[in-house]
C-alpha cells in the first residue's frame, strides 16, 4: 500500500500493542454518504483478542458521525474468504446472487 493511499484515506485506525502495531483499517469514499472499509487486518499473533471488533466499532462510529444529513450512509466492503461472520457482526450482509460485489485492477503506466 502506498503511502499516497494513506494519506488519501478518509479515515484510519491504528492498533498499537507494546509500541508495534498489530493492526489496522481505514475508510475511503467521500466521507458524506459512501464509505468503503478497506485494508481491516490484524497481525495473525495478534488475532482472536478483539482487535478487529474494536477497530470496526472505531471505523463505524466515525461514519455515524459523518453521514449525510438525511442519515443514510453506504457502507461498503469485500470480506476475505471465511471473514463473512465476522462482519455480519456489525450488521454487514451478503446480497449475493441478488447483488455482485465486483472491482477491476487497472495496470500500467499513466
Amino acid at each position: 500500500m502506498s503511502e499516497q493511499s494513506l494519506t488519501r484515506s478518509v479515515y484510519a485506525v491504528v492498533a498499537v500493542s507494546e509500541g508495534e502495531v498489530v493492526g489496522m483499517g481505514r475508510i475511503v469514499g467521500d466521507g458524506v454518504m459512501y464509505f468503503y472499509i478497506q485494508d481491516v487486518a490484524v497481525l495473525p499473533e495478534h488475532q482472536k483478542k478483539g482487535i478487529g471488533a474494536m477497530m470496526m466499532e472505531r471505523l463505524l462510529a466515525y461514519i455515524q458521525k459523518c453521514r449525510s444529513a438525511n442519515g443514510i450512509a453506504f457502507v461498503g466492503l469485500f470480506a476475505s474468504q471465511g471473514n463473512d461472520k465476522f462482519y455480519e457482526r456489525f450488521g454487514f450482509k451478503n446480497y449475493a446472487p441478488e447483488m455482485t460485489g465486483m472491482f477491476r485492477v487497472i495496470e500500467g503506466q499513466r
